[in-house]
């Protein structure tokens, strides 16, 4: 794609209401526009990394047998009074019809979720069931900061799974774990499991995925020697105190960003419905409940939180909206046919969406600068300079030198990486 026809360019000035770097990057850069406090749109660059994200957790999820559905986002009240939520839940939009009816925008879908499933499950020989959506919430946050990473709509992925037994709840979260943690490695990210309260949710104790980060909204502890770690507000040691589980070091204090969470709701949801199943042996079952969700826009956020440096986003390979940055400097026509030429041969290896050529008119130093800016793993130039070589220049995002190579090598000679 040609950078002087995409929409959403970068801006010269980063906004100055902005603390965290995700939010001030994402919008200098162009993926991102700031509609309100904690309500964004997403360009083109930004969506297709949106997108990214949310197609390595859809994979996850459907290696674990989850089943994608698309539910509502506009609920009825009926369903949140019948589980406490209506009243209980302070960040819940209620939203008043002409009609006399009220209703909810959806914070998240236990309420939409448990009738829909429990109604299709007639004895326990129907379960485990597991089913996921990847949609958008709304909440009302009283101060929404912090980009993308504390939003009053956001994209996230939930799944609900339903179970005969504790026992099968405990094999489906060690599952469910472990594809938590592969999403997490896939997108470049280290996330440590964190014991923390069920909240709102559930009485029991939950588990958070958290991403250790100075821009993150909690408090943990965590042992580096060993797996444990929990949030700060239920924690009954503290830091420098020994590890309880290995005692092999000491525990450490972080900020961190929650990107993901698991709920055990036990039956409060099959009892809230009134929908029980029919047991093996006579009798009924009230199924247990489990709520698997990861925040996609807001890993979105936590990724562009870590990777990045003075000069702009640094995207991993796995999200990046496109894999080589192309950049022709100066007008001179034989640089520019060169480095048309070059993007066929490299829209023709990768396809066309996942090269940027910045064909502008626009300065060296310009365009330079908003390849750092923009983050792409790879970027490669052409210049007088280097044509007159046959050579054209590539660098990696993350590379401190370029090196030149000669142009009929560029695209064979493309990491792997980016050839992917």
């Amino acid at each position: 794609m040609r950078y002087s026809q995409l929409f959403g360019q970068t801006i010269r000035q980063a906004p100055k209401d902005e603390t965290t770097a995700n939010a001030r990057l994402l919008v200098q850069a162009g993926y991102v526009d700031k509609l309100m406090a904690g309500v964004y749109s997403y360009l083109p660059l930004g969506l297709r990394t949106l997108d990214a994200i949310a197609d390595i957790v859809r994979e996850e999820m459907d290696a674990t047998g989850g089943q994608e559905v698309r539910l509502p986002m506009l609920h009825p009240k009926a369903n949140w009074v019948a589980t406490g939520g209506w009243d209980a839940i302070d960040i819940l939009f209620h939203v008043p019809s002409r009609t006399g009816r009220e209703y909810a925008l959806g914070s998240s879908e236990e309420e939409v979720a448990a009738p829909l499933a429990l109604a299709r499950l007639q004895t326990v020989a129907d379960l485990p069931l597991a089913i996921y959506q990847i949609g958008w919430k709304f909440r009302d946050e009283l101060r929404s900061k912090s980009g993308l990473m504390r939003g009053r709509e956001f994209l996230m992925c939930d799944m609900y799974s339903f179970h005969a037994d504790q026992a099968d709840f405990d094999r489906h979260y060690a599952t469910m774990k472990d594809a938590y943690l592969r999403v997490f490695r896939r997108l470049g990210l280290t996330a440590k499991v964190t014991e923390a309260s069920g909240g709102a949710f559930s009485d029991k104790i939950s588990y958070e995925f958290m991403v250790v980060t100075d821009a993150g909204e909690d408090d943990i502890l965590f042992c580096p020697a060993c797996d444990w770690c929990v949030n700060v507000e239920i924690a009954t040691v503290a830091a420098g105190a020994p590890c309880p589980i290995c005692h092999d070091a000491t525990l450490r204090a972080a900020r961190a960003s929650e990107v993901g969470n698991v709920f055990d709701l036990g039956e409060k949801y099959s009892r809230a419905f009134e929908r029980p199943v029919r047991g093996a042996s006579g009798g009924t079952v009230y199924p247990i409940m489990g709520c698997f969700g990861i925040g996609i826009s807001r890993v979105m956020g936590v990724l562009a939180e870590i990777c990045h440096d003075d000069r702009g986003l640094v995207w991993p390979a796995a999200v990046a909206p496109a894999r080589v940055h192309l950049a022709t400097l100066g007008s001179d026509a034989a640089v520019v046919a060169a480095g048309e030429d070059l993007y066929r041969q490299l829209a023709s290896a990768l396809g066309d969406r996942q090269v940027l050529w910045d064909d502008r008119s626009v300065s060296a130093g310009v365009k330079l600068a908003d390849a750092d800016l923009i983050g792409l793993p790879l970027r490669v130039v052409v210049s007088a300079r280097t044509l007159a070589g046959g050579e054209a220049e590539v660098k990696s995002r993350d590379a401190a030198d370029a090196r030149r190579v000669p142009l009929s090598d560029v695209v064979s000679g493309l990491p792997g990486q980016v050839a992917r």
